[in-house]
């Protein structure tokens, strides 16, 4: 093998100097901002209160209400005002589920925090302060603004509409060879969304089911199957048998 120039040598030994000086720089660990002991409580905290929102439709709110106190109680503990103006928001916006007919709007304000804060890095996240801002300031909103949380049939049939376009979509991604999983993933999470804005919960919970299903089906590579694949056709007939009743 033919030795390399003696300048080039050089280059490569200096670059690789630089290189090992750089090294010692990115290994060293972020300076936390609090205890992780703290942290791990607030981590686990989210969670359970994320289950409880999430299963608030078969067990009400007398497991998410004990779930937003014990993290209310952290926010305390932190005395970090973006924690603690957090909770006071969700506490707030939380009073609103009391009323006979919750806004859309404070539901689809409260799904998206409390999903928000299950992000696994927990009060660490970089983005942890600009996050709190902003739902606090969307919860506050929601929660000070006097609505009483009824749709319009113009919304009702906009979201019919593209549902079943959204399903078509579906359909194609499932038909194709193999079939689009990512593409169902993200339709399946859109339309969960757009139906909670709407506490349209039945759709909410069939759709939820297909993630379900999807996810795994997505770990373990297994959307080709063919009893898999008839079990996610049946999840969006179901589906579009509740959307095509919306505005009926």
């Amino acid at each position: 093998m033919a030795e390399l120039p003696e300048d080039s040598n050089a280059s490569l030994n200096s670059a690789l100097e630089a290189t090992a000086a750089i090294l010692p720089w990115l290994a060293k660990p972020k300076k936390l901002r609090y205890a992780p002991e703290l942290n791990a409580r607030w981590i686990a905290a989210c969670q359970r209160m994320n289950l409880a929102w999430v299963e608030r439709h078969g067990d009400g709110l007398s497991d998410f209400r004990p779930a937003l106190f014990a993290l209310y109680s952290l926010t305390l503990e932190t005395a970090d005002g973006d924690c603690l103006r957090l909770g006071e928001a969700l506490a707030s916006a939380s009073d609103r589920l009391e009323e006979e007919q919750t806004s859309p709007r404070v539901i689809a304000a409260l799904s998206a925090c409390i999903e928000c804060l299950t992000e696994a890095d927990g009060l660490e996240h970089p983005n942890f302060a600009e996050r709190a801002q902003h739902f606090a300031q969307r919860l506050e909103s929601c929660a000070s603004a006097n609505d009483n949380g009824e749709r319009s049939a113009i919304i009702d049939r906009l979201f019919v509409a593209e549902t079943l376009e959204r399903l078509e979509r579906m359909h194609d991604a499932l038909a194709a060879l193999p079939p689009d999983s990512e593409t169902l993933l993200i339709e399946t999470d859109e339309l969960i969304q757009h139906a909670e804005h709407l506490a349209l919960f039945g759709i909410v919970h069939s759709a939820r089911q297909l993630m379900q299903t999807l996810n795994q089906a997505h770990i373990h590579q297994s959307l080709e199957s063919e009893t898999i694949r008839a079990h996610v056709l049946r999840q969006l007939t179901g589906i579009r048998q509740q959307t095509v009743t919306v505005n009926s």
